[in-house]
């Protein structure tokens, strides 16, 4: 499907999104989430499914609404990609949520950038992160996350998913793979790579990096016209030697970015990993006050964009604003709201 390059520039696109996570101290907890930030108790499930085609394990861990067992109406859904180095188990405090919320979500486990990664010989954790940065990867990710769809709605949870409320979401190189659900075009000697999936109404973009060795993201990112929320922080950088990434890195993805709804959220202080289940990262208090903010932010924004209601997010912005460096609303004429 796309030419042969060398392995250099086969990597150059994803490799800084791979590799966000990978330094120690910026890996994925595999762990409960904060107690600090209170997330509700709710157990995921666990499905092991095999994609024959592609014969591609995709392991998922699905957290399905509990008021959705008696009320019968339609129950959104989030499917959630992970950065490299994680697994379906991570971004618990989200997925608890957000199902405690009344949306079902759908957590994606990429077996060929997943916490298999951190095993093995130390010497040759720098290879396998490469590998795991190679674009075949960042197309399988892509491919996983359709793939767990479609399982999803041809089982028993089918008939009950609303499928005018499907959201991509994710984290690091999970937000690469959901821009890339949603619309993002990269071209390879002529040929196009669209990896877009249409039943995707809306997406959550925590801390995307850039497309590394492309020098337009506009080219890129300018098909995405679904609503898309970017949240990041002020100190969320990417410190890998040959990669470095800027925080100023998330805020030229938005600005690319083609949706008519979109909206920016920039936390002062936080660092690139405070949006995992780590805690501590970011500071040991302000962890968990920027957790439990962006989980709120998420549903108000999805709460405006299938319902209308903007008071939603008016009202997260009087609980959380002290913790705002930037807002940029959907729809506001200004680019930049301060504290």
């Amino acid at each position: 499907m796309l030419a042969q390059k060398s392995a250099a520039r086969r990597c150059a696109l994803f490799l800084a999104a791979a590799l966000c996570a990978a330094a120690p101290g910026l890996a994925q907890a595999q762990a409960v989430p904060s107690s600090a930030a209170e997330a509700p108790a709710i157990p995921g499930q666990d499905l092991d499914w095999q994609d024959t085609q592609r014969q591609r394990a995709v392991p998922v861990r699905l957290y399905w609404p509990a008021q959705a067992q008696t009320d019968g109406a339609p129950v959104p859904l989030i499917v959630f990609s992970h950065g490299i180095g994680g697994s379906r188990r991570g971004y618990s405090y989200l997925g608890q949520y957000w199902a405690s919320q009344g949306y079902a979500s759908l957590h994606v486990q990429h077996v060929g950038s997943d916490r298999q990664l951190w095993m093995g010989n130390p010497l040759g954790l720098v290879g396998r992160l490469q590998d795991a940065a190679q674009e075949r990867e960042a197309i399988h990710r892509a491919r996983d996350v359709s793939f767990a769809l479609d399982r999803l709605l041809q089982g028993e949870w089918g008939a009950r998913i609303d499928a005018r409320r499907i959201v991509a979401a994710g984290h690091s190189y999970g937000a690469n793979t959901s821009l890339l659900l949603a619309g993002a075009r990269v071209e390879r000697q002529g040929a196009v790579m669209d990896l877009r999936d249409e039943r995707f109404k809306a997406a959550l973009i925590i801390s995307a990096p850039p497309f590394y060795g492309e020098s337009d993201p506009s080219a890129i990112l300018a098909s995405v016209n679904i609503p898309t929320l970017h949240i990041t922080a002020t100190e969320d950088v990417i410190r890998i030697p040959g990669y470095y990434s800027d925080a100023q890195d998330r805020l030229r993805v938005f600005d690319a970015t083609g949706s008519a709804t979109k909206s920016l959220v920039v936390f002062e202080g936080g660092s690139h990993s405070v949006f995992t289940d780590r805690d501590g990262t970011g500071g040991l208090t302000l962890n968990p006050k920027l957790k439990t903010a962006t989980r709120e932010l998420t549903l108000a924004f999805l709460s405006q964009v299938f319902d209308g209601q903007g008071e939603s997010l008016l009202s997260w912005g009087e609980r959380h604003g002290g913790l705002l460096a930037r807002w940029v609303r959907p729809g506001a004429s200004s680019t930049s709201v301060s504290r």
